[in-house]
């Protein structure tokens, strides 16, 4: 085969075109005489092209032509090119497995193994196995006989015979077959071992659930027992003798190499536990010191080799343990923390390369599989089985996993796995990594199919498969709901209408009658609904019993259900979204506003499963949205019931997310900054509020002046509106201040004003099902007395004449909230030298500060309420720590900055940063406003109505205890801790307000 200097041969360019990397050196083997009757046969050719890697398939051929006999070498050559099937599995095996490719020219008369293809050489189980290894007597012969099956095994794999499911099967059958044989080889060495003792091996692991690899430590249980007549002591030293040469004929090195190693670590005890034990030593191990992962690990056991009843007998005696397992305290954190241990252990430069062990690898599915198979299984015995994609399979059919979920994961660890099995298959080691080597991956790309772009296309496929398997693991492994099912008495995961009523009875339902009534509706049925609810409801009963009215919470899941149950994703939403089920259930035993909210418009429960669904909207979003509805509305009254249609929805978002971080979840502990949770509360109802009025304000200037008003018109928050800290049932206290545009008459301009003021607090008014926004604007000039609105003139001649020392307090909360915002910025920078004033405040005004504080604490108290408990207006409540606060920044906001807000505990945090404040008195002040605060919010989420006093009602009083972090029974703990903190805080007020004025 010369050519030209500087020319290419027709070989070559056929041999880069067939997939060779190496195209000369493929040229100059195929040029050997060993080759010369084949050479330019394009059948052969054709063949090596369709390999995983054509080059080493090349190598092997020549290796094994060159390594057999002068006579046989024409024959494998001539039944090569001949017959199809041997050269399909020869040189696919070549082209995918050096390591055979070494056996092979180590023993080249076994291509002959390759040769046959009956219908029973398809699908071999263990006898077919047995048979194959019959001949081995020793370790070496054993090894030899192994790689002749595996070869075989192999070949039907890479030629797409089997898939992987029956690939692995048939590797756990090899391996099954080839315990027993060395267990033979045992037995034979020591007769008088074999003669003292019975002894099982029981398969654990892959080998156990038959999904072995090709190359992975065999996981093993010794289990022994005295044969009649024979001292146990000596039988199992006698059986210990025979397991550990059982294992070394396995797991040793010789001049056959080795086969794989068998690993007893899974046994009681672990390496420092005997090696083998009786059954009655196993059961007393497993029901005393066992742990959750034990449990786990026995799911998979299956006797495979030596005393069959003995086998049978551990198998049945532990499993009521394994599907019992799911009782034990914490059983689900357990598991989930061993997962979470084993990818913390995996180096940092290989966790991108991990396929079995790495986020999105074959453990996830295995441990979200297995997870799934000891919660349920207790009361469905189609889930036993040692098999992942079978178990899958079963949890599909029986609606614990969605049916799409469980075909992605069937789908995706069939790739893994797949990827796995030829990776292994190489060099026939261990291991788990995703090579680097553009050679290799180039191998492992064609050995599954992938030819146009193999490293392209196999890392794509690779990182989709990984995505989607860490995407549904955090679905199905980590789901929440599952630890609650798990804390079930066993039966309970389906409820008959007996267990139902106890249940109920013990949880502490008032009305366990109607509560039962519930529960048939929502799951009699052979619906796939009814089925999910069955599952979903033993969860759901104990976290609504974990609230302080359970009735309230489970009448509300049937009220949803009821609106939502023929929706697609409702129920789906709560099953595969553990978060959304658990939310749910706090939102709807926690009290009554945020259920009557959710009645209103069930379909924001998918608020409930969405990562982000609590997080409150910005009021630029706010705006936008209520703006463009606005925009689309036909007329004023339309536009304002979306405008407040979205107040409710935003609302419920607001109360959910409180609730929720209030009360935690068993997947995330309750917000330990209770501050934060009143902040978030309110700035979001602010911000709320703040985009509804600005709708309206909207609504009512187009309906009857269109685009433009006559006047410029902007609305001024105060009180806790403009401090951003509106509770849920706060009035939103405003002022009105309007310019009248160029060549418009003060009269016109006025009339304007006045009528879109009427009109937006008639359309906030109108009765409908959303909560209504009454908007209060008696801190105006004058009060009730004095006009609504003003010109920012006649609000400048006012206060430059009029203003009392209350009012410019009042004017502290002073921020613009809708409307003109050019006019808006006027009128504070009008307002900032009357609550700033310079040099602070005279002695006289102090006095009148003091004077009026007094007066409303003697006049505005309730009658009859305990003004140790009144969260406003009490000892230590709301209102002493807002005067206190206030009184500092009048006195020095002019020369402090951060003063200069809205805000109660900004302020307070600037006034401590400068040292107008101890830190201490600092943060009495501060933790006595935010219990107040969150008191009175407890008391709306409850009630469903504002109030500033703790409930009277037991029910109700315990429903606050849970919002603010008291376990059920600790009511008491509760009132005692309000009074301790806000008696220290009035004492900071009765230094700090009533005190020196410096």
């Amino acid at each position: 085969m010369t050519t030209a200097p500087g020319r290419r041969s027709s070989t070559f360019t056929r041999l880069l075109r067939h997939g060779f990397t190496d195209p000369s050196a493929a040229e100059q083997l195929l040029d050997l005489d060993a080759l010369a009757s084949v050479r330019s046969d394009p059948v052969l050719l054709e063949a090596l092209g369709a390999t995983a890697d054509p080059d080493l398939a090349l190598r092997g051929l020549v290796r094994i032509v060159e390594a057999g006999e002068e006579s046989e070498r024409q024959v494998l050559l001539d039944t090569l090119v001949t017959a199809k099937p041997l050269r399909d599995r020869l040189l696919g095996v070549l082209g995918a497995s050096e390591a055979l490719g070494d056996h092979l020219a180590r023993h080249p008369r076994d291509w002959q193994a390759l040769v046959t293809y009956e219908s029973a050489d398809l699908h071999p189980g263990v006898a077919e196995f047995e048979q194959g290894l019959a001949d081995a007597v020793d370790p070496d012969s054993l090894r030899v006989a192994y790689r002749r099956c595996l070869l075989t095994l192999a070949a039907r794999d890479v030629c797409g015979t089997t898939g992987l499911a029956q690939t692995a099967a048939e590797l756990a059958d090899l391996a099954t077959a080839t315990l027993r044989a060395a267990l033979a080889i045992a037995r034979t060495s020591a007769p008088e071992d074999a003669a003292q003792c019975r002894l099982a091996v029981v398969a654990m692991g892959k080998c156990g659930g038959r999904e072995l690899n090709y190359i992975s430590d065999v996981d093993v249980i010794f289990v022994g027992e005295a044969r009649d007549g024979v001292d146990e002591t000596k039988a199992m030293q006698a059986a210990t003798r025979l397991a550990a040469h059982m294992m070394r004929i396995c797991s040793d090195t010789t001049v056959e190499g080795t086969i794989w190693e068998v690993d007893a670590n899974l046994r009681p005890e672990g390496r420092n536990g005997p090696l083998v034990r009786t059954l009655s030593s196993h059961l007393a191990y497993y029901q005393r010191w066992a742990k959750t992962w034990e449990f786990q690990a026995l799911l998979k056991a299956r006797a495979v080799a030596g005393d069959p009843e003995l086998g049978a007998e551990y198998v049945e005696a532990v499993s009521p343990l394994v599907w019992g397992a799911a009782d034990r305290e914490n059983f689900v954190a357990d598991v989930q923390k061993m997962r979470r241990r084993v990818v913390d252990n995996i180096p940092a430069d290989r966790i991108e390369r991990e396929l079995k062990l790495g986020p999105g690898g074959l453990r996830d599915v295995e441990f979200a599989v297995q997870l799934l198979q000891l919660v349920h299984g207790r009361s469905d015995a189609s889930l036993h089985s040692g098999s992942t994609l079978e178990a899958l399979r079963a949890l599909a059919e029986g609606g614990y996993v969605g049916r799409a979920d469980a075909a992605q994961l069937d789908e995706a660890y069939r790739f893994l796995r797949a990827m796995e099995h030829r990776i292994q298959l190489y060099r026939l080691r261990r291991t788990h990594l995703v090579p680097e080597d553009e050679a290799d991956l180039r191998r492992l790309g064609r050995s599954l199919g992938m030819r146009t772009d193999p490293v392209a296309e196999l890392n794509k496929a690779w990182k989709r498969h990984a995505s989607v398997v860490r995407r549904l693991h955090e679905k199905i492994f980590y789901r929440p709901l599952l630890d609650a099912v798990a804390q079930l008495a066993p039966g309970e995961s389906r409820l008959s209408a007996k267990a139902a009523a106890i249940r109920l009875e013990a949880l502490g339902y008032a009305d366990p009658a109607a509560a039962l009534r519930h529960l048939e509706a929502l799951s009699s049925g052979v619906t796939r609904k009814a089925a999910i609810q069955r599952t979903l409801l033993p969860v759901l009963l104990g976290w609504f019993a974990d609230s302080a009215d359970p009735d309230a919470g489970l009448l509300g899941f049937r009220k949803v259900s009821d609106a939502l149950g023929k929706t697609p994703w409702y129920l789906r939403l709560l099953r595969d979204e553990g978060a959304a089920a658990e939310n749910l259930a706090r939102v709807l035993s926690a009290g009554r506003l945020a259920p009557d909210l959710l009645m209103r418009a069930p379909e924001a429960v998918a608020i409930l499963g969405d990562p982000e669904g609590l997080t409150p909207r910005t009021r630029e979003h706010l705006e936008q949205e209520v703006l463009a509805a606005v925009g689309r509305a036909g007329d004023a009254e339309s536009a304002v019931a979306v405008v407040r249609g979205v107040r409710r929805r935003e609302l419920f978002r607001t109360t959910a997310a409180d609730l929720i971080g209030s009360y935690g979840t068993e997947d995330s502990p309750a917000e330990q900054d209770h501050g934060a949770l009143v902040d978030r509360v309110g700035s979001a109802v602010t911000d709320l509020n703040a985009a509804t009025i600005a709708g309206a304000l909207r609504a009512a200037v187009r309906e009857q002046w269109g685009d433009t008003l006559p006047t410029r018109f902007a609305v001024i928050g105060m009180g806790r509106f403009g401090g951003h800290e509106l509770s849920y049932g706060s009035d939103a206290d405003v002022l009105f201040v309007h310019q009248p545009r160029e060549g418009v008459s003060d009269e016109e301009a006025g009339r304007a004003a006045n009528a879109v003021v009427t009109e937006m607090r008639r359309l906030l008014q109108l009765p409908t099902a959303d909560p209504p926004l009454l908007i209060d604007a008696d801190l105006r000039p004058e009060g009730r007395t004095g006009p609504m609105v003003r010109t920012l003139k006649s609000y400048g001649a006012y206060y430059r004449r009029w203003s009392l020392a209350w009012e410019s307090q009042a004017l502290l909360r002073a921020e613009h909230m809708a409307g003109d915002a050019e006019l808006g910025r006027a009128f504070i920078e009008l307002v900032d030298p009357l609550r700033y004033p310079v040099e602070g405040l005279g002695e006289d005004a102090v006095r009148e500060i003091r004077r009026l504080k007094a007066r409303m604490e003697s006049e505005r108290m309730p009658r009859g309420a305990d003004p140790t408990l009144h969260a406003k207006l009490g000892r230590g409540g709301l209102s002493d720590v807002e005067w206190t606060v206030q009184l500092i920044q009048m006195q020095h906001g002019w020369a402090e900055p951060g003063l200069r807000t809205t805000r109660t505990r900004e302020a307070l945090a600037a006034a401590c940063a400068a040292e107008l404040i101890p830190a201490e008195d600092a943060q009495t002040l501060d933790e006595a406003w935010v219990l107040a605060a969150r008191v009175r919010n407890a008391v709306m989420l409850v009630r469903g109505r504002p109030g500033d006093t703790f409930p009277s009602d037991p029910r109700e009083l315990a429903a606050v205890g849970r919002y603010l972090g008291y376990e059920p029974g600790h009511v008491g703990d509760m009132l005692d801790d309000y009074r301790r903190i806000t008696r220290r805080a009035r004492a900071v007020v009765e230094e700090r307000f009533y005190g020196a004025a410096g």
